[in-house]
Formats: structure tokens, sequence, C-alpha cells
């Protein structure tokens, strides 16, 4: 959970920002770009739903795998984006894209026995980038300084809203 959480605050912190000089960019638009965040944790379905009794149900070969990449982000951010009314598509469909690729940018900085991080290119390639082993997903200190950095921007944000 803590792998979440950070891939969640990342956006947040990000879009906060973002939103001081961006007027439509308001906490309404923040939280739809962290949802983006963890459609790359999709994958993690098969926790819950083999992917193999999806096989079955469908009749057609399945994996989640595909769901933690550029081309599963993009997949699901456009069919994200259909629930929303049509004017807002463009912006929906651009936070979602953003939440996942900031996602997937923090999953290539992860530890990986081979040194490589998983194809996130999919389905343009199936190159696997070198990754510079900055952390591992359980290691504490990394959902720390997530916390951190989100909870003084929060205070910001909080502090300009207010005009103290």
């Amino acid at each position: 959970m803590a792998d979440l959480l950070t891939h969640l605050l990342v956006p947040y912190v990000c879009l906060t920002v973002a939103g001081w000089r961006v007027d439509w960019l308001d906490r309404r638009w923040v939280v739809v770009g962290m949802g983006g965040a963890a459609v790359p944790d999709l994958v993690k379905l098969n926790i819950v739903l083999d992917s193999n009794a999806v096989e079955a149900a469908l009749g057609i070969p399945f994996s989640y795998a595909p769901v933690s990449s550029l081309g599963g982000v993009l997949l699901v951010a456009g069919v994200i984006t259909l629930a929303f009314d049509r004017r807002h598509w463009p912006r929906v469909f651009g936070l979602v894209t953003f939440g996942g690729l900031t996602s997937l940018v923090l999953d290539g900085l992860r530890v990986y026995a081979d040194g490589r991080a998983s194809a996130y290119l999919y389905p343009l390639t199936n190159w696997r980038p070198p990754t510079p082993s900055l952390y591992v997903s359980s290691d504490p200190r990394v959902l720390v300084v997530a916390v951190v950095v989100a909870g003084a921007v929060a205070v910001l944000d909080r502090r300009r809203r207010t005009g103290d």
C-alpha cells in the first residue's frame, strides 16, 4: 500500500503546484490526475480475480500485465474519460494520463533484480530500460518523503487559498 500511496501523492504535489499558475486546475481536477496514478496498479487485480478465470470467461487470452504500461495507461484513461461529460474529455484524458505516467516513472526508478525496469513502453516496444535502482517498493523512507512533501504543499496551498 505504501507504493500506491506514494503513486497518488506525486501527482497531487505536481498538479497542486501547477494549479497555482493554471487557473482551471483546481482541487477537483487534481483528484482526477491522482486517480490516474492508480491505473498501472490495476495489475494487482490479479490478486482478487485470477487472469485465468477472466480468460476462461472471455474465451480469449488475457493478462493484466499490459495495464502497467504506456498502452494500458492510455487505454484505461480513454475508458475513464468516457465517464465524463464530453466537454471535459481532453482535460480528463490528459490528467488521467499524466497521473498514470508519473506512476510508471516512479516504477521505473525501483530496484529490479536484473537491473532493468519492466517494458513500460509497450505496445511501442518491448525494450526494458535500465533502472537506477533508487528504492524498493516496501521502503518506508520513500513514503515518508512523499508524505512530508505532500503535507508541505497542502499547507502552502491552504495558505495561498486563504490569503495568509
